[in-house]
């Protein structure tokens, strides 16, 4: 979403200490790739990336031969068992809904710019 967009920018990533990690496995738009690019060449930052941005990264990445950048095929989350979990909860807001119940886990105008 735009309002997510590059949320960790240049000026974010340098506010990190020395030798900090950054993790990303929700949205690779989260983060401004060029900008980590240059602080994980330069040594500064590590990386652990399950998604990126373009997603995939081209070819030439810099990010590819970095003995201080993890990439992964963007299945992190993806074991099997999420779908009968997620099933299971929304059968159970169902359930809810269907007996006057107001939801467990309720999702709130608010909260769309930054959750979607």
């Amino acid at each position: 979403m735009p309002e997510t967009r590059n949320l960790l920018n240049a000026d974010r990533l340098a506010l990190l200490p020395d030798h900090a990690t950054v993790i990303n496995t929700a949205r690779g738009s989260l983060i401004d790739t060029g900008a980590l690019t240059a602080e994980c060449v330069s040594g500064r930052l590590s990386a652990i990336l399950d998604v990126t941005d373009p997603e995939p990264l081209p070819v030439d990445s810099p990010l590819f031969g970095l003995p201080n950048v993890q990439l992964t095929p963007h299945i992190a989350g993806a074991m099997g068992t999420e779908v009968h979990r997620l099933a299971e909860a929304a059968l159970d807001e169902l359930e809810r809904y269907a007996k006057g119940l107001p939801p467990a886990y309720p999702i709130h105008m608010r909260d769309l710019a930054r959750i979607a």
